[in-house]
């Protein structure tokens, strides 16, 4: 089977979902991409560009027997701007995959302030694109119903015809298809042995190796790591994660607030690196607002990294059913209880093992599930 999968933003995690499938598949799968970079614009521009590149390679003699694109493309400009490659016996179906949407991304604090401010373009470009593909693929039954119940709310602020009668249609033709991940490479970079400072007897080391933005909840993260210090507990914390200069300013505050337990700050440039800090970390409390699947999480907890997580998001997903409560906390209280139990007895939930939990999003197993999925269509 020929896939041509068209992702107008080629980076990040949108490049290593498509670079992990291809190199995976038992399809042949080739990719059609513009860099990462300007997303706005991506949502609004690219279909233009990638429809005319579409139409280039259908000259030149190339046949596919699907589209897969991601939600970051304008389908229904694009499906338009191709009508032409009827012509050429190319009416594909064309599958949408939803990384993220924009009705339901959390809104930024300036946005907060001005909550109608936010340009609905995008979301309107995710609701044509879902009426316009032939199936509709989410990386988590959260973002799948997530993404369903904001379609009403979303529509009913336009003045008329807003097109609420077609939110069933979307609902039958959509399904869920978890990320694949490319864990063995962690696997790979896991180091033959720990560093001279990594003892039994080294103090927890606690991580956070998310987004450094508003909707990760870094607020309620330093507030446990502040109530930690208070109550006079031992502990280690790494912070990692990509940033900007917008990221929020209380990171740097507490850079200096955490002294010497703060023993690496920033973004790590190299994946060995980085690979090596989740292997040596310990505990991950998460307090995010907003992930739509959770990559950083499912990372850290395959390097057998104890998550503590909050009952919402995709989490539960990951982890159900009873014998995984163990992993999840209800409010701030219970996560500082929780975390204190952790800290105060480390020996025993570093010999937990939580890795094996997720192994099942290694590419390894998730690319025959997609391509049996993809076959059907």
């Amino acid at each position: 089977m020929r896939i041509l999968l068209i992702e107008p933003f080629y980076g990040g995690s949108h490049a290593a979902w498509a670079q992990g499938y291809q190199q995976h598949s038992t399809h042949e799968i080739e990719i059609l991409g513009l860099p990462g970079k300007n997303w706005k614009w991506r949502m609004q521009g690219a279909a233009v560009t990638l429809a005319r590149r579409y139409l280039e390679l259908l000259h030149q003699g190339r046949q596919y027997d699907l589209l897969l694109v991601s939600d970051m493309l304008d389908l229904a400009t694009f499906a338009g701007l191709i009508r032409k490659a009827a012509d050429l016996g190319s009416r594909l179906p064309v599958a949408l995959y939803f990384h993220e949407n924009q009705l339901t991304y959390p809104l930024s604090p300036n946005e907060k302030s001005n909550p109608s401010g936010r340009n609905r373009q995008f979301g309107l470009i995710n609701f044509t694109s879902a009426l316009t593909a032939d199936i509709c693929l989410f990386n988590s039954d959260f973002h799948r119903r997530n993404f369903l119940a904001a379609l009403a709310p979303f529509l009913q602020r336009f003045p008329d015809y807003q097109g609420t009668d077609e939110i069933s249609a979307i609902e039958r033709k959509s399904e869920v298809l978890h990320l694949g991940l490319d864990l063995r490479r962690l696997l790979a970079s896991k180091p033959e042995t720990l560093p001279v400072a990594v003892t039994p007897a080294r103090p927890p080391l606690i991580l956070w190796n998310h987004r450094w933005e508003y909707d990760k909840n870094p607020t309620d993260f330093f507030l446990m790591l502040q109530s930690l210090m208070e109550n006079n507990i031992e502990f280690e914390v790494a912070i990692l994660g990509e940033h900007s200069a917008v990221s929020p300013d209380l990171f740097q505050h507490n850079r200096a607030l955490l002294g010497s337990r703060l023993i690496h700050f920033g973004f790590v440039e190299s994946f060995s690196e980085y690979a090596a800090w989740l292997w040596r970390a310990d505990l991950l409390p998460v307090t995010s607002h907003h992930d739509f699947f959770g990559i950083s999480v499912i990372e850290a907890v395959y390097c057998n990294c104890y998550p503590l997580l909050p009952r919402r998001l995709a989490y539960p997903e990951h982890f159900p059913g009873e014998i995984n409560d163990k992993f999840f906390y209800s409010g701030h209280h219970d996560l500082l209880k929780k975390i204190e139990y952790h800290l105060k007895n480390i020996t025993k939930t570093r010999q937990s093992c939580p890795g094996r939990l997720v192994a099942g999003y290694d590419w390894s197993q998730m690319a025959p599930v997609y391509d049996a999925r993809v076959v059907n269509l």
